[in-house]
């Protein structure tokens, strides 16, 4: 098949032929030199068209301004057109769109004469309204010749994948004491260790330094004494993300969120706080696809790592959690568990962590007023406040196992618990001097 013969006639093209031939020939058996000046323009028109017919098929060029992208943020879809002969008058596309993906205009349709001095070229905008990531197949392309005569249609081959990033919720966990100045990130390191950070004076033990010698308390009190130092890194936060279940409605990004939603923008602002601060940060993620790690790390780049894995996280339901405590977990890592907590596998591991002398704290993300809506169904809602019930005697165990439980609301969320962890680490160093 050549280029050609991907131009074909419309069906006002073959109207406008047939008229003006049946015009012509009722005309001469008639003798009627009225319908010949009526047929007249249908035949002008036909043979302009077909002279003006394109010979060679135009190059069309489809590309996206960014494939990742916050949700909630635009980009522009653009549709590049290249006509070698100068032949084609008007070029249409179409583009569709996945639920979640906004198009600008709403209909996806754009439209452009090439004849015009300074069109503009063919461009969609897209907005993604949720975490995730999208499929947006390319736009069908519509160009047609002089007088709507013929049409060439183009398919593009391949689809493009949109990476909707979460967008952090507002978060700064200004607690004072939190806040410590470190060597390089606000959190300073909770191990001791060899570094420039004081941190207590203590008897002298084998393998201390003799420079460390602090000879003020040594000479007072007889016994030979010694600064200790933090270890020069600073503090280790795992977020520990439950996405095994999502519970409530998602209106993307404008609209009322669910569990997830709530899940993903907290953990998304937890991770960018920290790692902005440079403290590191790791994750470990439990989705439909199992369980997903990123190491340890710190920075933009390393944020941006984070994003990309949580947003490759597939909404599901009914998968069951077998409450399995990761590995690699340690002590002297900050924890950080953001789960809706409604299955019981959910706090039987914050339980286990806590149990193994882990500092841990419970984010709760389950969307507030879950029973009010249930399309008018009162058995819905009751089992719904019935789970909720026992929801509630579950972190209540948890609770008196030591675990704080805090529901997510934006800034200050963690600044009460994180301060009384650190009060609490505080007083645990000072009865060990």
């Amino acid at each position: 098949m050549t280029d050609t013969d991907h131009w074909r006639p419309t069906s006002a093209h073959v109207r406008a032929v047939v008229c003006g031939l049946a015009g012509v020939v009722v005309a001469v058996l008639a003798r009627r030199p009225d319908v010949l000046v009526l047929a007249t323009p249908f035949v002008v028109v036909a043979a302009w068209s077909a002279l003006a017919r394109p010979t060679t098929a135009p190059v069309i060029d489809q590309s996206i301004g960014h494939a990742v992208l916050h949700e909630g943020q635009s980009t522009g879809w653009s549709i590049s057109v290249d006509d070698p002969e100068g032949r084609i008058d008007v070029v249409a596309a179409v583009l569709e769109t996945p639920e979640r993906v906004e198009r600008d205009p709403v209909d996806g349709q754009r439209a452009v004469s090439l004849h015009d001095e300074g069109h503009e070229a063919l461009r969609v905008t897209v907005r993604p309204t949720r975490w995730g990531r999208h499929t947006v197949l390319p736009a069908t392309v519509v160009a047609s010749s002089t007088w709507g005569a013929f049409r060439w249609i183009a398919h593009g081959p391949l689809s493009r994948t949109i990476v909707s990033l979460p967008h952090p919720s507002d978060f700064d966990a200004s607690a004072p004491p939190v806040h410590t100045p470190g060597l390089v990130g606000l959190s300073r390191s909770p191990r001791p260790g060899s570094g420039t950070e004081f941190a207590s004076i203590r008897p002298f033990q084998p393998g201390d330094r003799l420079r460390r010698i602090h000879w003020p308390q040594t000479l007072r009190t007889g016994v030979t004494h010694v600064r200790s130092t933090w270890a020069d890194h600073d503090r280790h936060v795992v977020l520990l993300v439950d996405a095994l279940a999502d519970v409530g409605g998602s209106g993307g990004v404008d609209g009322a969120a669910s569990s997830l939603d709530i899940t993903m923008r907290a953990a998304a602002a937890i991770a960018q706080h920290y790692a902005g601060s440079g403290d590191r940060v790791s994750l470990v993620l439990m989705g439909q696809r199992g369980v997903q790690r990123v190491p340890p790390g710190t920075g933009f780049r390393h944020l941006r790592r984070i994003l990309e894995v949580l947003a490759t996280t597939e909404p599901t339901e009914g998968v069951p959690d077998p409450g399995r405590v990761p590995r690699g977990l340690g002590d002297g890592e900050l924890v950080v568990l953001l789960s809706p907590l409604l299955s019981l596998g959910a706090v039987q591991r914050a339980v286990t962590v806590a149990d193994r002398g882990i500092t841990l704290v419970a984010v709760d993300c389950l969307p507030p007023g879950i029973t009010v809506d249930h399309g008018g169904d009162p058995y819905a809602a009751l089992a719904w406040r019935i789970e909720l019930l026992e929801r509630e005697r579950r972190l209540r165990q948890a609770r008196e196992a030591g675990i704080a439980v805090v529901p997510w609301s934006g800034p200050g969320s963690l600044d009460l618990v994180l301060r009384d962890l650190q009060r609490h680490a505080g007083s645990r160093r000072g009865g060990h001097r």
